[in-house]
């Protein structure tokens, strides 16, 4: 009895201690939901934007708990955020400018760094200055700061000009050492994803499109520059060969890439030319953030809503209130739209997708809904920095496709890849197995032995006939026949410069050109558009979740840089759905 009420009095207590925290947390998110929604911002006169470049630049920001009480400790830039800043900015006659603050911003792709560039080129275009400082300019954020009218930079300062390379890492034999084997079926000469576990080496068909894709990232990021610095391409080549990365900062200003040496404390002055206010005078600025809370123009006409789908492609969910990871959860996304086909507001929708593929059942599923959601209204796909395998599955019936120049897209192809742990059960760790069965093939998938020949037989139909409905589906969109999608089809990835040659997308640019191409095909003459889904606050993940655990996801991202990726495959392959269209690799952005 003694000990029932010494437990019972620990449980109380627990439940006790448990509701005033989630009662604290709960008026904390109300008073700032409040203090959020009745915080408009106002611009005074003569202010400047504050653009920095710095954190990890995603495609769309989310609600976190740090984010909400304690700004943005993930480090984490939405780039609806970034356009949608620099666009209130062009149109606010109060902002005079925009001054570039370049820090160690990585991003997921050249295609969302090209993104900002392409909306502080239009913002120019408004009459209005750009200028940039920064410490040290990483390659990307060179590429971004590289339109301003004046590049800045400190005296004892560098600026990143090296190229670009890929560099897959194969962990076949690392795994043999553990007697673990990956056991695969594929269709696509150019589906190299599985080569991770399968091989040593890149395949030649593997570095044909790799080398291709690299190529074609450097050749826009050095026009780019080129046209913004008046420096000719090769000369932008031959400094990226002599690694000018640690040059004589000096020498940067002799090389053009940079106009003048200065601290930091002197781009005060810098700025206060430029306002023709004294060089001492306050400087009003206005920050990213700041920038969420100031009005945008009237919204006028009917509604065109822009559908941001993001992530993995995966079966269902799996987050939690901590993370900054986001997925495309098929019946999720299924549900919404079905509800944007239902919504008479709503008068076109905008798929703005930016995934390297995952789960074909769930592709399949939402393809199928764009196609339901096609006969009611237009469907305009906007790829971001890739769209690629089921990526390019989900996108492939919309009415038309946007990309970007350098838009990672294409990949038709399906693997299915399953571990044999039998070498590491039986050899390593002694472990023996026996089997009773009513029917042949009832140990089908068991670990304690690999898939024999008439099991990789059905394997493998079942995947051709997964490789036969995504070229069909392919066909089916982009009106081909089933040959021509196969000349282009095995997996080959494309950039989307290269893609619109052989129709897989009908349109190079951005997010703003596949609004306006779904206002032309709704015919409608006055618009706005609406972002979906809506963004969950932290409380919504807190009270749907609460494993906790996830919260450095986004630095881990930052700092493992192109190993993030094959982290989380491997962290979560035996979650995954063991047939997928998935995209074969990913370029480092530095």
């Amino acid at each position: 009895m003694k000990d029932f009420f010494k437990y019972m009095s620990a449980t109380v207590v627990g439940l006790i201690v448990f509701s005033l925290i989630t009662g604290v947390i709960g008026v904390m998110c109300v008073v700032g939901m409040i203090a959020s929604e009745s915080s408009a911002k106002d611009v005074s006169d003569n202010t400047v934007m504050v653009l920095k470049l710095s954190g990890m630049l995603n495609e769309r920001s989310e609600e976190t708990f740090m984010s909400q009480f304690g700004g943005n400790d993930t480090g984490v830039i939405g780039l609806d955020d970034v356009l949608s800043a620099i666009d209130k900015a062009k149109n606010n006659d109060k902002i005079k400018g925009i001054y570039i603050e370049a820090g160690m911003m990585a991003a997921d792709s050249y295609a969302s760094l090209a993104a900002v560039r392409n909306a502080l080129l239009d913002f120019k275009k408004s009459g209005k200055w750009i200028i940039a400082y920064g410490d040290v300019y990483t390659q990307g954020n060179y590429y971004v700061a590289s339109v301003a009218d004046k590049v800045y930079l400190n005296p004892s300062g560098q600026i990143d000009w090296h190229g670009i390379s890929s560099q897959p890492i194969f962990l076949k034999d690392l795994m043999a050492k553990f007697g673990v084997k990956m056991q695969l079926a594929k269709v696509g000469t150019y589906k190299s994803a599985p080569e991770m576990f399968t091989a040593d080496k890149m395949s030649d068909a593997n570095r044909e499109q790799v080398t291709a894709y690299v190529n074609g990232i450097w050749q826009n990021v050095c026009k780019g520059v080129s046209e913004s610095r008046k420096i000719s391409v090769q000369t932008l080549n031959s400094y990226a060969d002599n690694f000018i990365t640690l040059a004589d900062p000096k020498d940067y200003v002799k090389y053009k890439l940079a106009d003048k040496l200065i601290y930091s404390d002197e781009i005060k002055t810098e700025i206060n030319k430029l306002l023709k206010k004294d060089a001492d005078a306050d400087v009003n600025t206005v920050s990213l953030a700041e920038m969420k809370q100031v009005k945008n123009k009237e919204r006028k006409g009917d509604e065109i809503a822009v559908y941001y789908a993001y992530g993995d492609i995966v079966d269902s969910s799996a987050g939690d209130v901590f993370s900054e990871e986001h997925n495309i959860v098929g019946k999720t996304v299924c549900d919404d739209l079905k509800d944007l086909m239902e919504d008479d507001d709503v008068k076109a929708v905008v798929l703005r997708i930016n995934s390297g593929g995952g789960s074909a059942y769930a592709s399949e599923q939402i393809w199928h809904y764009v196609e339901l959601l096609k006969k009611k209204k237009p469907v305009v796909v906007s790829m971001g920095g890739m769209a690629a395998s089921g990526g390019y599955y989900i996108s492939s019936g919309a009415n038309w496709i946007v990309a970007e120049p350098t838009t990672l897209t294409g990949s038709i192809g399906i693997f299915g890849m399953f571990p044999d742990f039998s070498g590491l059960l039986t050899q390593k760790l002694g472990v023996k197995f026996d089997e009773v069965k009513t029917n042949r093939h009832s140990a089908f998938g068991t670990p304690a032995r690999p898939f024999n020949e008439e099991e990789m037989n059905y394997l493998n139909k079942y995947i051709d006939r997964g490789y036969n409905l995504f070229r069909a589906r392919v066909a089916q969109g982009r009106k081909m026949n089933v040959a021509e999608v196969e000349k282009i089809a095995q997996g080959h990835v494309w950039l989307g410069q290269d893609a619109l040659k052989i129709k897989l997308v009908d349109e190079l640019g951005g997010l703003d050109k596949a609004v306006a191409k779904a206002a032309q095909l709704a015919k409608l003459k006055e618009y706005h558009t609406s972002a979906y889904p809506g963004k969950s606050d932290w409380l919504d993940k807190f009270m749907n979740s609460m494993s906790g655990g996830s919260y450095v996801n986004a630095q881990m991202r930052q700092a493992l840089g192109e190993y993030y990726e094959p982290f989380i495959m491997m962290k979560n392959i035996q979650n995954q759905s063991a047939i997928q269209a998935r995209v074969p690799f990913v370029v480092n952005i530095k």
